[in-house]
């Protein structure tokens, strides 16, 4: 087992069986006024750049680790299929509606600029759980790296009073601790811990609007139906979810000039699933072999698929597929509508 710190306090986080998403506020927040969003997490977030990492980052990795003001600001968002792990767009470039042309688009051009700093197969630290490669940047890294080189630059450009912090992160953290000899709850308040450290950087350099997500039902991808053991279970995705709740609703008691978002991501993708014809999806419980060929847009069934990837709610074994994201990135919007003063 990689974890090697000793739990000196047990707390017991009392497991809940829903997670309302839900606005803490003391300041105006106006999504339409919203001119930048500052992204943070994994693969379900991250998009390609020109100066990222190609299938990894927008900019930059853990052996490339500083870069600078130029690179920076002549850094495009690229749309192609293979530019996110949906296959397509993802749902910050849905929300924000930046980047979603084919080809390159330049974080300037849009009406709402998007700066994704995600690293795909992102875990929160090291601390807990190991890289996935040794160019990988985890949370906590991503925001020093913030911090370090693209806040800097950003900040003669980016008013803050206009901008949205969004994080979505634990895809990985839940999957690669989920056989661990730990007592959960303790575990993924831990977790939580040490995220919420990196957000109070976030918070240092004077952003005041924040957009977390809580984890998927990962209990029912793919590889996990039908198993008697489940890796991810659904009570570790509650605990999880549980801890961000309160993590979240602590981090607004103690910075209470914040806007705290919580989305439901949780609930909203687990309707999908349960609801499927209602967004013309057809598979929920499997995957098209061929989702990563060239021609699968138009060519699926020479890979045994009979629908379109547009239908299916699962793009491979892990992830979800671009129309998934779109769906999602609207029930975002929604909230963030219904959230705004």
């Amino acid at each position: 087992m990689f974890v090697t710190w000793p739990f000196l306090v047990l707390v017991a986080i009392p497991m809940v069986s829903a997670y309302p998403s839900g606005i803490l506020q003391k300041r105006p927040f106006e999504w339409d006024s919203t001119k930048y969003l500052i992204a943070f997490g994994d693969s379900y977030t991250y998009v390609q750049g020109t100066h990222g990492l190609q299938n990894y980052s927008f900019i930059g990795d853990l052996q490339n680790f500083e870069y600078d003001p130029q690179t920076l600001l002549a850094d495009k968002i690229v749309q192609i299929q293979t530019a996110t792990a949906e296959g397509g767009p993802n749902w910050v470039e849905y929300l924000t509606g930046c980047g979603l042309v084919e080809g390159v688009t330049s974080p300037f051009d849009c009406e709402q600029q998007l700066w994704d700093f995600a690293f795909a197969g992102a875990d929160i630290s090291v601390e807990y759980t190991p890289l996935h490669h040794n160019f990988t940047v985890s949370l906590v890294n991503q925001v020093k790296q913030f911090n370090d080189y693209a806040q800097p630059v950003l900040k003669q450009t980016v008013d803050q009073s206009h901008a949205l912090v969004a994080i979505w992160i634990g895809i990985n953290d839940i999957g690669d601790s989920s056989k661990y000899d730990v007592d959960f709850p303790t575990f993924y308040n831990e977790l939580m811990d040490t995220l919420f450290s990196s957000v109070q950087t976030i918070y240092s350099l004077g952003y005041r609007s924040y957009l977390f997500m809580n984890l998927p039902p990962l209990d029912r991808r793919p590889g996990n139906l039908g198993s008697a053991d489940p890796s991810p279970n659904a009570t570790q995705i509650t605990w999880y979810n549980d801890a961000l709740s309160q993590h979240a609703e602590a981090f607004h008691g103690r910075y209470t000039d914040t806007n705290v978002m919580l989305f439901d991501a949780h609930s909203e993708l687990s309707y999908i699933l349960d609801h499927p014809s209602q967004y013309g999806i057809v598979n929920t419980t499997n995957f098209c072999a061929g989702y990563d060929q060239p021609d699968i847009a138009w060519n699926y069934k020479a890979y045994g698929c009979p629908t379109p990837l547009s239908t299916y709610f699962w793009y491979n074994s892990g992830h979800m597929t671009s129309h998934v994201h779109k769906i999602l990135a609207s029930a975002v919007l929604e909230k963030l509508e219904a959230w705004s003063s």
